[in-house]
């Protein structure tokens, strides 16, 4: 949810304004409302400033200062070279180099070449080595010798080794150890300096914060007066008032004004705010929107355990988020982030034993799994597993997506409501009670049998109140012929959008059915090495295989698992719940 704001606007002489603003920043909760981005990015120390914070994140982030970091680039490239230069020295043995050079100046001239084994003939030169089907000869020769023209045959002239590989790894053996030397240097120049770099960045972030309160106050009386606004949340108002109630300064407090730019801060419980980084991907709620978060959580939750659609993967991501959540396992990109993935762990476990896979076992149609176990799952519903011609977790799919979108519908109608008024939202009112009022009815009938004759004059009275708000009332005031050609194109528009949006929701079946079907397979092929007679050896290679390919599909499941779900949450359910998500996150200045 989202915490209601009070605006406060302040009027403070100039020179109360530097001590009164040191004061507010002490105490850490006013949002001060920002100009426009055109005048921040005309102020000149603003972007110096700006552009001084970058290059102490930069630096922070890379640890050393370039040229550092250069150098030791440059030697781990040389390190590549030399390990590459000397594979390739590798094939033509131990020599020593000098002795080469000591032939050419002799007056020998050396050729190094290679071809197929099969292909080499004696003639050719001087066999030095054969390796992987392939033959490595010299040519020798002196001044007024004729060597064997190969360039109508298969041989391929190589480059003269400079070293031979001894040489080149007694090369890399230093080029390590000055290795070793410059990251000693890079970590030295870390203790030595990053705290400071870090005291300097706050230091500078406090400034960018100061400037910028600064070019959002106005100047009244030649200078003599500053006035500015704010946003306190509603639960720091007492402290704010307590705090002004000893300042000299003029300030009044109001509610939000519907124009007002009022940042957000959002109030949820533990569990939704797991889920809070996922709206922030999307964008931040506006001040007179509502907080998708509640929905999109348990949403999300559910949508990632159906592709997951395995207990035993389910385990592992709960495992996996609480080494995270406990900092015993550091991923840099799931920093923070143990709490969801414990979450989503769970609801896996859950969601995937409802679904009777385990690592790829079917235990729904496992013998040795117990009967009352089996109990509550999926397959049993309908008829073996089936509703009509259709396998039951592919109705759920469908049912899970019409729930969500008319979750959105409602959702939609009552904010648009709120904040519109009941007169600008016939239309979206109309279509909520055609689909909600079509689905219920539908549903009563089919439970309670009811006669046909009241089923139909029950559609009949839904339908005739939905159509006057879809083609009559949808704009009020408006030309009625307007609105029922405007009724018109929003039904062709609706009527597509809705039956697209209800069949995207099939893929959360898709998934879980192939990655289960994915599992299996490995099980199968790990289940054909081990053989009917095991020994170690077969033991060996089923653990391999069975362990690599449920890393491998555990791996592209939750990748498919997170995203599709933010697809499903952020076009279908946003679009039809109308989420803008252009509003600002509270900010207060404060002391960082």
């Amino acid at each position: 949810m989202i915490t209601k704001m009070k605006k406060y606007t302040f009027l403070v002489f100039h020179r109360d304004y530097e001590p009164f603003l040191s004061r507010l920043r002490e105490l850490g909760v006013v949002h001060i409302t920002q100009k426009a981005a055109g005048l921040m990015e005309d102020d000149e120390q603003l972007q110096a400033a700006l552009q001084h914070e970058d290059e102490l994140r930069r630096l922070i982030k890379q640890g050393a200062p370039d040229q550092m970091i250069q150098e030791r680039g440059a030697i781990e490239q040389r390190i590549s070279d030399a390990k590459n230069a000397m594979q390739q020295a590798a094939v033509w043995g131990d020599f020593d180099a000098t002795r080469i050079k000591a032939l050419k100046e002799a007056g020998y001239t050396l050729r190094f070449f290679s071809c197929g084994a099969s292909a080499y003939q004696e003639e050719w030169g001087i066999a030095v080595n054969t390796a992987e089907g392939k033959t490595y000869f010299v040519q020798v020769y002196g001044t007024d010798d004729q060597p064997v023209d190969l360039s109508e045959t298969i041989a391929v002239e190589l480059p003269q080794p400079e070293k031979s590989a001894a040489q080149w790894q007694a090369e890399v053996e230093h080029l390590n150890g000055l290795l070793a030397a410059a990251n000693a240097r890079i970590e030295a120049w870390k203790v030595a300096n990053l705290d400071g770099l870090r005291q300097q960045l706050k230091e500078a972030r406090q400034q960018i914060d100061w400037q910028r309160v600064n070019l959002s106050t106005d100047k009244l009386a030649e200078g003599a007066l500053c006035l500015f606004e704010g946003f306190c949340p509603i639960d720091k108002e007492e402290e704010l008032n307590a705090m002004l109630a000893k300042e000299e300064v003029y300030y009044e407090e109001t509610d939000p004004e519907k124009e007002d730019a009022t940042p957000i801060k959002l109030h949820n419980n533990w569990f939704v705010k797991l889920f809070e980084p996922l709206t922030g991907m999307y964008g931040w709620p506006n001040y007179n929107e509502f907080d998708p978060t509640p929905i999109l959580g348990p949403f999300f939750l559910l949508f990632f355990a159906l592709c997951i659609g395995d207990a035993g993967y389910g385990i592992l991501l709960t495992l996996i988020g609480y080494l995270i959540y406990k900092d015993k396992l550091k991923i840099e990109m799931f920093e923070g982030l143990g709490g969801i993935i414990m979450a989503l762990g769970v609801g896996s476990t859950v969601i995937g034993y409802l679904m009777g896979g385990f690592f790829g076992i079917d235990l729904f149609r496992a013998t040795w799994f117990p009967e009352w176990a089996k109990a509550p799952m999926f397959n049993n519903l309908g008829v073996n597993g089936k509703i009509g011609e259709y396998d039951v977790m592919m109705v759920l799919a469908i049912l899970i997506g019409v729930v969500h979108l008319i979750l959105a519908m409602s959702i939609k109608a009552i904010t648009y409501t709120l904040r519109d008024g009941f007169r600008a939202t016939v239309s979206t009112w109309g279509w909520l009670l055609l689909i909600v009022g079509g689905i219920c009815t539908a549903i009563v009938a089919m439970l309670f049998s009811l006669p046909t004759e009241i089923v139909k004059w029950t559609l009949i009275g839904i339908g005739s109140v939905s159509a006057l708000g879809i083609f009559v009332f949808n704009t009020p005031g408006r030309n009625p012929l307007i609105n029922i050609g405007a009724g018109l194109w929003d039904t062709y528009g609706m009527t597509t959008g809705l039956l697209g949006d209800v069949l995207s929701y099939i893929r959360l079946y898709a998934l879980g059915l192939a990655g289960g079907m994915l599992g299996a397979a490995f099980n199968q092929l790990g289940t054909l090495v081990l053989g009917e007679n095991p020994n170690i050896g077969t033991w060996i290679g089923f653990i391999a295989i069975v362990t690599f390919g449920h890393v491998l599909n555990l791996l592209m499941a939750c990748l498919g698992a997170f995203v599709h779900p933010l697809r499903l949450s952020f076009v279908e359910y946003f679009k039809n719940a109308g989420y803008e998500g252009s509003g600002k996150l509270y900010q207060p200045f404060k002391k960082q």
